[in-house]
């Protein structure tokens, strides 16, 4: 990893960390729709993290994910698991954000937040700054 990137990684993971904790606030008051997007983001702000190490930026979500499948799941250095993990988070966080009928059960609150986290740790495992 180059340094080019080094305070925009920091400043990543310390949202993806901040958007966690917001998660854990937003479920102790039973906002459970709020809490999938803030877990999404939680691992989102981590993916961008990891995609800053190879110096690559990109505008939509939709690039994040694909390139995270593609630079680090396809290739082993992340597990299958966290691949998916990302899919359900970000189709969760579509619930959550605009399913106007439907909502986010406290059971996929829940579970989203520990799956943010788990992405978030796996991710932080893989940046090491020089």
């Amino acid at each position: 990893m180059t340094r080019k990137y080094e305070e925009e990684i920091t400043a990543n993971l310390e949202r993806a960390q901040a958007s966690l904790q917001a998660a854990q606030d937003l479920m102790e008051g039973g906002y459970y729709d709020f809490v999938a997007s803030r877990a999404y983001y939680g691992a989102f702000y981590a993916a961008t993290a990891l995609l800053l190490c190879e110096e690559l930026e990109f505008g939509k979500h939709s690039g994040v994910i694909a390139f995270i499948h593609r630079a680090f799941i396809k290739t082993g250095k992340l597990d299958k698991r966290y691949g998916r993990d990302l899919n359900w988070l970000f189709e969760l966080r579509g619930i959550g954000d605009y399913g106007a009928t439907i909502h986010v059960s406290r059971q996929d609150a829940e579970k989203a937040i520990k799956a943010a986290e788990q992405f978030l740790r796996a991710a932080e495992g893989l940046i090491l700054f020089p």
